[in-house]
């Protein structure tokens, strides 16, 4: 695919109306991967009232009829996983088991969303009045602008579609501008080959540069009904206020600084292993990742040992080697920051354990002793595979400094007991805690999101009904009724 036809309006693919395009590149090569379409605002309003125009026909269509699109997508999605694979390694430098994991989980939602077309049941609620009955029902709330980002492309593309088409809205999708290709052409590919209505879908490509006005023009559009972003909190921050002065729902999946708790008690071994997961898996560019590892000060140099003999084993290099468990870092200006936040902790006192040696854009796993909850690699999201180790005397102390942070997505506990990591669990500050476990889990049929900093809503679940469908309360007079005027 290097024809620029990127735009899927309305059940065509489109090059940009201005001709405008852009590249996408392989970040573990630097080769060009295809030439993308690069939307102006008037495009993402074509999209837009395209989506527009296909509403009232979907929403009118029998639930049924919506599962057979999604499971049919399901199994096509299924039977070619491998080359659905192979685009994300090749641009976003995923590794091959981290894509096939990403493949499967979006055939998950897809077949989810397929079983929910079904649950946006209403009820019966009493009357104050003789003779009246109240009845409240669960319909579309009508175009949903979804914007993605480039990490998990496909399947976070895939959640923001799914459900809302499943419960009868019509979606355009923005992908991220990294991964146009398995965040939106895929998507559009995919759903064209399971013959979704025209205009059901619609997936709008564009470079950076075009990024914040193509956005504000379909926003600003009065065929929005909803907005589901994933992405920075502070791009997450700028967009929801823009959301919010038009009244349109926001559901926000933003960043996150992802502690896990280790206290004495536990199977370091399997502790150590779960973190290391949580903090380098996917070069640490997930908003799960464990991004602080708060350990218990008696136990601590034996769980670092763990830690930093595992970091060391990992192989570093070019996704396409299957041998590879960690890959490039998206792109330099990433690279940058991570760095930066590194230097920074071992200038203020943090100890270097291993890793923190960039090559081109690749970043080694690296381990950091000595950390400090004032240090800004405590504080701030790095998006990279670093595990800054903060050691506290207790578990009270540790729910402290897990709790002293912005955002409150994801976090993991390991214990001593289940009923004491449940204990901890309840005084968290976080969206989603799992015990045993790292901090980076999900499944299709859970409410997945966090608070404060770190997001509002949720997506996944019968809890996302509520943020894509509108509440509607009928009223039904069976006998007269006798008025006061």
């Amino acid at each position: 695919m290097n024809d620029g036809k990127t735009l899927w309006i309305g059940g065509e693919w489109q090059k940009s109306s201005s001709g405008a395009s852009y590249r996408t590149t392989n970040p573990a090569s630097g080769k060009e991967l295809a030439e993308i379409a690069d939307a102006s605002p008037a495009d993402g309003l074509r999209a837009v009232e395209a989506a527009a125009r296909a509403f009232p026909a979907w929403r009118s269509t029998t639930p049924f009829a919506r599962s057979d699109v999604l499971l049919r997508a399901a199994g096509l999605l299924e039977a070619r996983a491998a080359e659905w694979a192979s685009t994300l390694v090749a641009e976003t430098g995923s590794i091959f088991g981290k894509a096939m994991f990403e493949v499967g989980f979006a055939a998950s939602i897809l077949r989810t969303a397929a079983a929910q077309c079904l649950q946006a049941s209403g009820e019966i609620l009493p009357s104050a009045l003789p003779g009246r009955m109240n009845l409240v029902e669960r319909v579309p709330a009508g175009v949903v602008l979804t914007i993605s980002p480039w990490n998990f492309p496909l399947l976070l593309s895939m959640r923001g579609v799914a459900l809302p088409i499943a419960l009868g809205n019509t979606v355009v999708l923005k992908p991220s501008e990294y991964s146009p290709l398995s965040g939106g052409w895929l998507l559009g590919k995919l759903f064209e080959e399971a013959q979704l209505p025209p205009g059901v879908l619609d997936v709008v490509t564009c470079s950076r540069p075009s990024v914040e006005a193509v956005g504000d023009a379909m926003l600003g559009h009065r065929a929005v009904k909803r907005l589901s972003f994933t992405g920075s909190t502070r791009v997450g921050r700028a967009i929801g206020a823009k959301a919010m002065q038009r009244l349109i729902r926001p559901v926000l999946e933003l960043g996150g600084k992802d502690p896990v708790i280790v206290l004495e008690g536990t199977d370091l071994d399997q502790a150590a292993s779960a973190v290391a997961f949580g903090c380098f898996f996917h070069q640490g560019q997930i908003c799960m990742s464990t991004e602080r590892v708060i350990v218990q000060s008696s136990i601590a140099r034996a769980f670092t040992e763990k830690l930093v003999s595992k970091a060391r084993s990992l192989r570093v290099g070019d996704p396409a080697d299957p041998a590879i468990q960690v890959g490039p870092i998206i792109h330099q200006g990433q690279l940058n920051e991570i760095h930066a936040q590194v230097m920074e902790a071992i200038a203020d006192g943090a100890e270097l354990l291993c890793g923190g040696e960039p090559r081109g854009l690749f970043y080694p796993p690296t381990v950091l002793g000595r950390v400090t909850r004032q240090m800004r690699i405590a504080r701030e999201e790095t998006f990279g595979p670093v595990a800054p180790i903060l050691a506290v005397r207790d578990a009270d102390e540790a729910v402290e400094v897990a709790n002293d942070s912005e955002y409150g997505l994801s976090a993991g506990i390991f214990a001593a007991t289940e009923q004491q990591a449940l204990e901890i669990a309840h005084r968290l500050d976080s969206g989603m805690v799992h015990v045993n476990d790292s901090s980076v889990y999900d499944e299709p049929s859970c409410p997945f999101g966090g608070c404060k900093a770190s997001g509002v809503g949720r997506h996944g679940g019968r809890l996302a009904i509520d943020e894509f469908t509108e509440t509607r309360w009928i009223g039904v007079q069976h006998t007269a009724r006798t008025y006061p005027i």
